[in-house]
Parts: structure tokens; sequence; C-alpha cells
């Protein structure tokens, strides 16, 4: 009976132990959710002003017809975790991943991974990243992993025309009612609406440029795809605490249900020896009782002397 109490106190301390950690962990997830989605929101307002400086540069040139050759090479950038405690939050982007790639018709095609844990998704599906890059340790470094990231897609160029090239980003986002959805974003080649000029300018001031047009269009185009490529990895860093803090929310509930049942077993554990203690000790002492009782003298031995 000691020794099974000793090992459900033992059990219970451990259990309490955990809850600690589970609790330091959702504390982590929910502090580091917020610097990421504040990146992305301001990243999404600055994006709309490249679009708008898209559509203020088709307004003025009178719109820009882009080639719509089959592109020759496809590069596929892959955003995800570099720790685990997050579900399956790479397993189930990896598998979109595969079955996007297997869907393309490309002479050839290349990954670029962010992230350890995603790279073993990856490998699980039979895909082999050439490169694996470390995801941003804070809201700080999303600006250099999107730089590193815009330097890579233009050695993948090669000094190729825009439209030779496909790129396309993988990632997690949030969806409606707090959920996650994985997502494929073309980002090369470019979109032909980007370069469609509106049939009416809302406004009486009407957009003009001073810049040469070519370089304007080059500084837009570079700017639009580090806006893209710096919101998929916000958005990703958003969802994979995201999807920690719930799981993490599901383990303390699951250990706060394995701390009470195992603390009912050891105050039922603990009354039972107390009362098993007590019984000892009143059979003892009725014993005692007993033999400490006088016996009764004889008469008939004293009468004879």
């Amino acid at each position: 009976m000691a020794q099974t109490l000793e090992t459900l106190t033992r059990h219970s301390a451990t259990l309490t132990s955990i809850r600690g950690i589970v609790h330091t962990m959702k504390t982590l997830s929910a502090i580091n959710a917020a610097p990421y989605e504040h990146a992305a929101r301001s990243i999404e307002a600055y994006h709309q002003t490249i679009l708008q400086g898209f559509a203020a540069f088709a307004f003025r040139t009178g719109g820009i017809r882009l080639r719509q050759d089959d592109a020759l090479e496809h590069l596929v950038i892959v955003f995800g975790s570099d720790h685990g405690l997050c579900g399956n939050y790479n397993e189930v982007l990896a598998e979109v991943v595969q079955q996007h790639c297997g869907s393309q018709t490309f002479s050839k095609q290349r990954l670029l991974c962010i992230g350890a844990q995603m790279n073993d998704a990856l490998d699980d599906q039979g895909l082999a990243p050439e490169v694996v890059l470390l995801p941003p340790a804070s809201a700080e470094g999303i600006g250099r992993l999107a730089g590193d990231i815009v330097t890579r897609i233009d050695r993948f160029s090669r000094g190729q025309p825009l439209h030779h090239l496909a790129v396309t980003l993988a990632f997690t986002q949030r969806g409606e009612h707090g959920m996650r959805e994985p997502t494929i974003q073309s980002l090369l080649p470019l979109s032909p609406s980007l370069l469609q000029p509106e049939k009416q300018w809302n406004s009486r001031s009407l957009p003009d440029y001073t810049m040469e047009a070519d370089a304007l269009l080059s500084s837009l185009i570079r700017s639009h795809i580090f806006a893209s490529v710096f919101r998929a990895s916000a958005e990703a860093m958003v969802t994979e605490n995201s999807a920690r803090l719930a799981l993490m929310q599901q383990a303390e509930q699951s250990v706060d249900e394995r701390i009470e049942a195992v603390e009912g077993e050891l105050r039922s554990v603990r009354q039972t020896e107390i009362t098993n203690e007590l019984m000892d000790v009143i059979i003892g002492f009725e014993a005692l009782k007993k033999k400490k009782k006088p016996q009764p003298l004889d008469c008939g031995s004293k009468n004879s002397l």
C-alpha cells in the first residue's frame, strides 16, 4: 500500500511539472504570434500600395501586354516550421504541395523549403528540396528571409525573361472562424491583370512618373515579389504559432483531467491507508485490554490453608 501511495504521489508531481511546461509553451505561442500578425498586416498595407503603383503605371502607359509563353522551369517555395509541437501543420501542407507538383508538366521543378520539420514532411511525400532555410526567429527576421529568397529567385532566373519562369508560394494562412488552410499562390509569371489599365481613374489627379518606364516597372515587380514572399512568411509564422497554441490548450486540458483523476485516486488510497492504520491501532488496543484484565481469586484453595 505504501508503495502504491508513493507511486501515485510521484505521478502527481510529474504531471504537475508537465502542466507547467505546457502552460509555458502556450503562453509563448500566444506572445510570439502577435508580432508576426502585426507584420502580416503591415506588409499587406504596403502590398496594396505596390498594386496601386501597378495600376497607376498601367493607366499612364496605356497597359502592357505580358507574354504568356509556357514557363520552362518551376520553383516551389514552401514555408513550414522548424520546431515541433504544432500537430500535423507541416504534413497537411506537404501533401498539398505533392499534389500540386504532380499536376504540373514543367521540364524541371525545384523546391526551396523553409523549416527542418517541413523538410522531413516533404521527404515523406517523396519530394527532395534543393535548399532548406531556417524560418525567422522573430518578426524582424522576416525581412531578411524575404530578401534572401528574392535573391535566390534572381539566381534561379539566370537572366531568363520572367515569362520563362514559374514561381509558386506554398504556405498556410488564416481562414474563416479561426481555421487554417494550406495555400498555393502563383507568383511568377506575373498575372496579366496587374498591368491592365483601369477604365476610369478615381481621382482628378492623374498618375504620372518621371523615371524610366523599364526601371520603374522593374522596381514595381521586385517590390511585388518581395511583399508576396514577406506576407507568405509572416502568415506561415502566425498560423504555426496558432497551431501550437491550439495543441497546447488541448494538452493542458488533458493534463488537467489526468491530474484530477490521479489526485482523486491518491485521496482514495490515502484514506484507505489511514483507515487500515486506525484499524490496526484499535485491534492492538483491544488486544492489550484483554491481556491486562485481572484474574479472579480461587476461594477454595485459600480456606484449605
